[in-house]
């Protein structure tokens, strides 16, 4: 255990604050053996990738770091694979690793920042493909009880953005382990989401890989959105918003040139991008704190902001878009 340690290494926006007391584990045994170690009245704080948080504060806890490893198969058929990933593997790095075996379902959310563990969390998604759509179960530890619980697909609650681990398990659990059904070939390919089919016109493929779907993410990622080992960032900062049906009319009718996509017969999803660039705040820095100039939906860290300077910045984007639209963007990052 270690004392007064700075998690800026940590936590891809690079802010500076401390933690009271940081710890590393590896298994799960490790887990239980730092919450029985734990003093009862001390706070616990757990960082797994730290690519998904807004850190404001120093860290007045007990910060477990999780790095379990190991990517195992569980299930195999002749169409499909039931693969496990430890909490601490990289995302990036996992779905590479599918795509080398050739099993697909992730390579639409390729360059995802963050760890495996924290994925269920917030139902990653991109291109038209979310976690849920692969998700077999996890397996989690109480951080009460100590007990190891499975939970399944249906289980997990999952919605845009959201889990059950996010609402009425928020904080009571540590993801270990979480499983993936892939396919293997034939693959199902989602490629009319978004530039994904332009991208591979541009790449002169008629008919695509998984390999060059995973491509044709990457290139139009790093075309759009920094590198946070370059510029502290955390990824998309907001949710896209999804409107009911009368208030889609009123604002589709105001703005008929706004980009949409219907997620059901009676929602449709606005992209926050656009509703920032489109009020003026793409590209714009107040300090340290700014809008990124490729993608305003990534607030980025010029070098010193603190998290309160990017939180600031992330409350005068949602009340400026509110002024000009009428529409709430909430953060998809978490804001500690």
């Amino acid at each position: 255990m270690e004392y007064n340690i700075s998690l800026k290494p940590y936590n891809t926006f690079g802010i500076e604050v401390f933690a009271k007391a940081f710890g590393r584990v590896y298994t799960e045994e490790d887990i239980i053996d730092f919450l029985q170690k734990k003093p009862s009245h001390e706070s616990l704080f757990i960082l797994n990738g730290g690519s998904n948080m807004l850190l404001t504060q120093d860290i007045n806890a007990w910060v477990m770091k999780l790095e379990l490893k190991g990517i195992d198969i569980r299930e195999e058929t002749e169409h499909t694979v039931i693969v496990e990933a430890k909490a601490g593997e990289n995302w990036h790095e996992f779905v590479q690793y599918c795509i080398d075996k050739n099993w697909g379902g992730l390579e639409n959310l390729s360059l995802i920042p963050g760890n495996v563990g924290s994925s269920p969390i917030q139902n990653i998604g991109a291109y038209g493909v979310e976690i849920k759509d692969t998700f077999v179960s996890l397996d989690a530890i109480h951080i009460t009880t100590l007990e190891k619980h499975t939970y399944s697909n249906e289980q997990c609650q999952f919605g845009y953005r959201e889990s059950v681990f996010k609402n009425q398990y928020k904080g009571q659990y540590i993801i270990t382990t979480v499983r993936f059904r892939l396919s293997k070939e034939p693959h199902t390919l989602h490629t009319s989401y978004g530039v994904i089919g332009q991208e591979l016109e541009k790449m002169g493929v008629i008919q695509p890989t998984i390999r060059d779907i995973s491509e044709a993410v990457i290139r139009i990622r790093q075309s759009k959105l920094p590198d946070p080992k370059e510029i502290g960032n955390s990824g998309s900062f907001f949710k896209n918003p999804v409107l009911d049906q009368k208030t889609f009319d009123v604002f589709h009718q105001a703005h008929p040139e706004a980009p949409f996509y219907e997620t059901n017969t009676n929602e449709y999803k606005i992209p926050a991008g656009w509703l920032i660039e489109n009020a003026g705040l793409k590209g714009f820095r107040k300090g340290d704190a700014g809008v990124h100039n490729k993608q305003a939906l990534v607030l980025v860290n010029y070098g010193s902001a603190t998290g309160n300077e990017l939180l600031e910045m992330a409350r005068f984007i949602q009340q400026t878009v509110n002024e000009k639209y009428g529409i709430c963007i909430t953060p998809e990052v978490n804001i500690i």
